[in-house]
């Protein structure tokens, strides 16, 4: 199997969940546009509350505000560029989206389906949702085709609001894209895999790591292709412009002196899977960093080290 290559035109979206100043004056210039408030139920509601967090409250960050009584996260694109947003609120067992990309230049770009796939990842890996529920006006026909076509199912209707429903197991062909490779396939080893579930089902909070778990092809480690990242493995990569030689470890090994990244880091989380070759854009806590894994240094599996 070739290398997997990053296709920039492939659509890409984070969800930041720090909201800061800038990000509330742009939330208000999206709310002014009426062709982006026209099915948004509570639009005036949030606009009047922006308004004032941004006269009565002088802070660089905003974020606790934001999430009160669920949780706010601005979508940002591949050049950490806002360009909508995402509030999840957990009702019970279940938990309710709401989404909205905000500039009309960018819509009909597919950033809506990558948004509603990361959301995804927070709703059933993070906050351990049994479903998914979005709310959308009857007229609303751009939104309800998005999400039917995500594996959103009709759950009720009136004649005002459609109620639309997903569990996992109908997001599972969303999950398994990935915004920023083609194609997405990635590879962990049957060791590997129970190791990880058992260390998600003890740490809560690992939610790229728990859907990167859950949607890699599962190979037996004499099976495994050499060149691609299994846990114990060391590689030299470049992040953005930076060279960097790690280990993939367990969170009990880490060591950053060492050069030892933790599986459950952003970037460990990254790489694992993933082939000598690919490259991979990834969020880490303040910005989109391209992560390209240049050479695979070890493989236990290849060394014949099968359970380390």
């Amino acid at each position: 199997m070739q290398p997997c290559v990053v296709k920039m035109n492939k659509p890409f979206i984070s969800l930041c969940p720090e909201i800061t100043r800038p990000d509330a004056f742009k939330l208000m210039d999206w709310l002014k546009d009426e062709d982006v408030t026209r099915y948004l139920s509570d639009s005036r509601d949030v606009s009047r509350f922006i308004e004032q967090v941004i006269e009565r409250v002088n802070l660089p960050i905003l974020t606790h505000l934001f999430n009160q009584g669920g949780r706010f996260f601005m979508a940002c694109d591949r050049h950490d560029v806002p360009v909508g947003f995402v509030r999840l609120v957990k009702t019970g067992p279940d938990c309710e989206m709401v989404l909205v990309i905000g500039n009309r230049d960018n819509w009909g770009r597919q950033l809506g389906a990558s948004a509603i796939r990361e959301a995804m990842k927070l709703a059933f890996f993070d906050m351990r949702a049994d479903k998914l529920i979005a709310k959308i006006h009857p007229d609303n026909a751009r939104s309800l085709k998005l999400f039917q076509r995500c594996g959103f199912q009709l759950a009720s209707e009136t004649p005002t609001l459609k109620t639309f429903a997903a569990t996992l197991e109908q997001c599972q062909p969303l999950l398994r894209e990935n915004a920023a490779t083609d194609p997405a396939t990635i590879y962990i080893t049957a060791i590997d895999r129970i190791r990880l579930r058992s260390l998600i089902s003890s740490e809560p909070g690992h939610a790229d790591l728990a859907h990167e778990v859950e949607r890699a092809v599962v190979v037996e480690p004499s099976q495994v292709a050499r060149d691609v990242v299994t846990m114990n493995s060391r590689a030299l990569l470049r992040l953005d412009d930076e060279a960097l030689e790690v280990a993939l470890v367990y969170p009990q090994d880490a060591d950053g002196s060492a050069g030892k990244l933790s599986v459950c880091s952003p970037i460990g989380t990254a790489i694992l899977g993933y082939r000598e070759g690919d490259v991979i854009d990834w969020q880490v806590p303040d910005r989109t960093c391209r992560v390209q894994i240049d050479k695979l240094l070890y493989q236990p599996e290849a060394a014949g080290h099968f359970h380390l």
